[in-house]
């Protein structure tokens, strides 16, 4: 563990879950996760803070829930995740005139260049979240990545801007100071998705980031190493659980369940003949749902939603060649069956799931390593990046911090190796209990199937 980074905590507030994450980088440059917890978002709508008690609440719980995993951390700070419908973005041209041609350009020159963009005229009631540089040029030369060491009159790039309602934002704000927490800083979500689960080669080689949550999906494009696009598509994974509620008239918490459990993104894929047995409500009887028309309803949301993906890629020319990386799909949302067949038949593109362990350290458990949290682990993987920019001031936390045990990985139990290897005469206690319900299943047939010929052997008499 390397006591001289600090602990940087992800504060992902979404439509169906709130998850706080505290990570700190280890001496190989990779996140161990110090604490972990989540709670049920009930405030959120559509990523945007609606019911600010509701959320308090769940911002509370979380945190709570990451305390009683690691008691030695002390959580004051946090980075937040926004979305929602309100995000929009602009592409904008900066340029200074430098002072002194000859001399070499300074980082603080470029910070000079891109502070002012903050400036830059958008529709009264939204506020920019983000001003991030695409290509920098110094006089005629363009497409400089980074312009330090160069030297000339007029340095300039282009700026992919990043605004939000100013409303939406203040919401959040007020739900995370409430939960007696301060936002070290607001990050767009499909960008901390997309710093999760990428890598450089993938940034350079062209690919579309498209994180499906539960109450918007968000995409983001790169190419040549450069942030091009960024969308929030008002579609996801909870419009995916009402369209289930309502095209099969089952309760919500059932539709969700059935759509982790039996749902799949390709009908043609879903079995003719299977069924879903409902419970039914209050004595009424028990209601038999096809597995088929399940699917039918998910491959249709879901087919919209990716038809707004290819919407916005043809929108910036970028929905063939240029994209070798293809579509990289995270979120909650991308766990559903045959995701990524559906996703490379609508866009045409190659398609694979992007999971959170591109920086993760090893030996976490299995959960943390889920498409689910890739957005608050970007968060933390965000924090960083300002440290090691020297963006922001962070107090060094010199105190050792050990990642937890219930966050390390347990090794396989000897009793399921055994039942794994074959029946022996010494088979583990763990595995003899397994099996035991089993035969005592077998034993009551047997003694079911007695009795009856008994009583037919009765009733001859």
């Amino acid at each position: 563990m390397n006591a001289e980074q600090p602990i940087i905590v992800g504060l992902d507030i979404g439509t169906t879950k709130i998850a706080v994450i505290a990570g700190r980088k280890n001496e190989f440059g990779k996140l161990e996760i110090l604490g972990f917890g989540k709670a049920n978002s009930n405030g959120v709508k559509h990523g945007q803070v609606l019911n600010i008690d509701e959320t308090i609440k769940a911002i509370k719980t979380a945190l709570e829930n990451c305390l009683t995993v690691n008691p030695n951390l002390n959580i004051s700070e946090v980075y937040v995740g926004i979305a929602g419908h309100h995000i929009k973005s602009l592409q904008t041209r900066g340029d200074i005139v430098r002072e002194n041609e000859e001399e070499e350009i300074t980082q603080a020159e470029v910070d000079l260049l891109v502070s002012k963009q903050y400036k830059t005229y958008i529709p009264a009631g939204d506020q920019i979240i983000d001003v991030i540089p695409q290509e920098y040029t110094v006089d005629n030369m363009p497409n400089i990545v980074r312009p330090i060491g160069y030297s000339g009159v007029k340095l300039g790039a282009n700026f992919h801007i990043i605004t939000g309602d100013k409303n939406a934002i203040r919401n959040i704000n007020r739900s995370v100071e409430k939960a007696g927490l301060y936002t070290k800083d607001l990050v767009l979500q499909p960008l901390a998705s997309a710093a999760a689960v990428m890598g450089q080669e993938d940034l350079e080689a062209g690919v579309a980031i498209v994180d499906i949550g539960g109450g918007t999906t968000d995409l983001a494009v790169f190419a040549d190493g450069v942030l091009r696009h960024t969308a929030v598509i008002p579609f996801a994974g909870e419009n995916i659980t009402n369209d289930i509620k309502t095209g099969l008239g089952v309760l919500k918490s059932q539709a969700e369940q059935m759509k982790t459990q039996f749902g799949s993104a390709l009908a043609n894929e879903a079995k003719a003949n299977a069924y879903i047995t409902i419970p039914g409500l209050r004595g009424m009887p028990a209601k038999e749902i096809s597995v088929k028309n399940l699917a039918n309803i998910i491959q249709a949301r879901m087919s919209e939603i990716l038809d707004f993906v290819t919407y916005h890629l043809k929108q910036i020319g970028m929905d063939n060649r240029q994209l070798n990386g293809g579509i990289v799909l995270t979120g909650g949302g991308s766990q559903l069956r045959h995701l990524i067949q559906l996703t490379e038949y609508v866009t045409g593109l190659p398609a694979r799931i992007g999971l959170p362990n591109e920086h993760l350290a090893a030996g976490h458990i299995e959960e943390l390593a889920k498409p689910t949290y890739s957005t608050c682990l970007g968060l933390i993987l965000k924090g960083y990046d300002d440290f090691e920019n020297n963006r922001k001031v962070f107090e060094k936390s010199f105190i050792t911090v050990p990642v937890p045990q219930d966050l390390i990985k347990q090794p396989a139990l000897a009793g399921d190796v055994a039942e794994i290897a074959g029946p022996e005469e010494n088979i583990a206690t763990a595995s003899v209990e397994k099996r035991q319900p089993l035969k005592n299943f077998w034993d009551k047939f047997k003694n079911g199937i007695i009795d009856i010929f008994k009583e037919e052997e009765d009733g001859h008499l």
